[in-house]
């Protein structure tokens, strides 16, 4: 596996369950070579206006991506985790999409407060 894969995940929910759910690899990380993924979601109207990123069937990564219907990477809804922990690899976003999300959550947390 490796970034700018769409890859299934199990992440906790609100509730205190676990659900199985798409997820973009953004990073690996040291030392353990674990991932930084973030959830991928069908509820658009979560976006939030320049920071998450909405992939529909009109994009041209979209065939790639594994994923069945328009959804939303939200890069707020951020986890590291193991990865034999990662169930397996649907698809791929574009280079262009993954560095643009980068740059989104880069810049996020270079704000100053």
């Amino acid at each position: 596996m490796k970034e700018s894969e769409i890859v299934i995940a199990v992440f906790p929910q609100s509730n205190g369950t676990l659900k199985r759910r798409p997820a973009l690899i953004l990073r690996e990380m040291p030392p353990f070579r674990d991932f930084l993924i973030c959830g991928i979601s069908t509820q658009l109207r979560q976006q939030v206006k320049g920071f998450d990123e909405i992939i529909s069937e009109a994009d041209e990564d979209f065939a790639a991506s594994g994923l069945d219907f328009d959804s939303l990477i939200r890069l707020g809804f951020l986890l590291v985790v193991p990865r034999n922990e990662i169930i397996g690899s649907i698809g791929e976003i574009s280079a262009e999409r993954h560095q643009r999300l980068l740059k989104n959550l880069s810049d996020y947390l270079m704000k100053s407060s």
